[in-house]
């Protein structure tokens, strides 16, 4: 499997390409800010065909160029139903801050072609399977995606994670945006994240590259998270 990245032009958000190998099919992972001429590099230097746009969530600096990389390419964009909204208008979803960096306008289309996530079924694409999974918290439609590694000598290798603004290496995505929460974050934490085996390389929304098992040990958010709740008879 090829996996490659590089930071957006602003909010260094991270920008993925995933492919079988060289020579394939591939997908794009949150096309951020001035990302169409480093991607459209890497792709030529790759001979790479994008078949799909993929975002774990609908903040802007993850989605800025969603619409010109599908356009141009006449793709589709996949999104889950909890964040779809911010496709529509994106500025009501960003912090003050972040809001007045545009004047609190935004010139904004959506792609032609968005689609919805299912969790419950794996993506197949581009030669790929790719597992989705529901983790909200930084927003109510935050997902993570995760990817066998590849047998080496027949054995599995490491599975790869792409964890958006759910986790970081040392820190987590903030939950005090809009749609954002705390509880639900730790519950994705938990239940998501903590679930993982130790060797899933994870490869996040913003910073470097890390482990399930250096942020178990290391990561002061996954510390004494609270249990899950108990189940409940019929």
């Amino acid at each position: 499997m090829l996996v490659r990245g590089f930071p957006a032009q602003a909010f260094d958000t991270n920008c993925y390409v995933v492919a079988p190998g060289q020579g394939e099919q591939c997908v794009v992972v949150d096309p951020g800010i001035g990302v169409e001429q480093q991607l459209d590099a890497l792709l030529r230097e790759h001979d790479l065909q994008p078949v799909a746009v993929l975002l774990t969530h609908g903040h802007l600096d993850h989605t800025f160029s969603v619409a010109p990389v599908c356009g141009a390419r006449g793709i589709p964009a996949w999104i889950s139903s909890g964040d779809r909204d911010q496709l529509a208008d994106p500025v009501k979803y960003l912090s003050a801050g972040s809001a007045n960096l545009f004047g609190g306008r935004l010139e904004w289309s959506e792609p032609d072609d968005v689609r919805l996530l299912d969790p419950e079924v794996p993506l197949e694409i581009a030669g790929l399977r790719i597992n989705v999974d529901l983790a909200p918290g930084h927003t109510t439609g935050s997902v993570v995606f995760r990817l066998p590694g590849d047998e080496v000598d027949g054995e599995p290798g490491a599975p790869v994670l792409l964890s958006g603004d759910v986790l970081f290496a040392g820190s987590i995505g903030r939950t005090d945006l809009p749609t954002g929460s705390w509880e639900q974050m730790q519950a994705s934490l938990r239940d998501v994240v903590l679930s993982m085996p130790d060797d899933t390389v994870v490869l996040p929304g913003h910073g470097p590259a890390t482990t399930i098992g250096r942020e178990r040990a290391s990561n002061p958010f996954l510390q004494d998270l609270p249990p899950a709740p108990p189940s409940r008879g019929l």
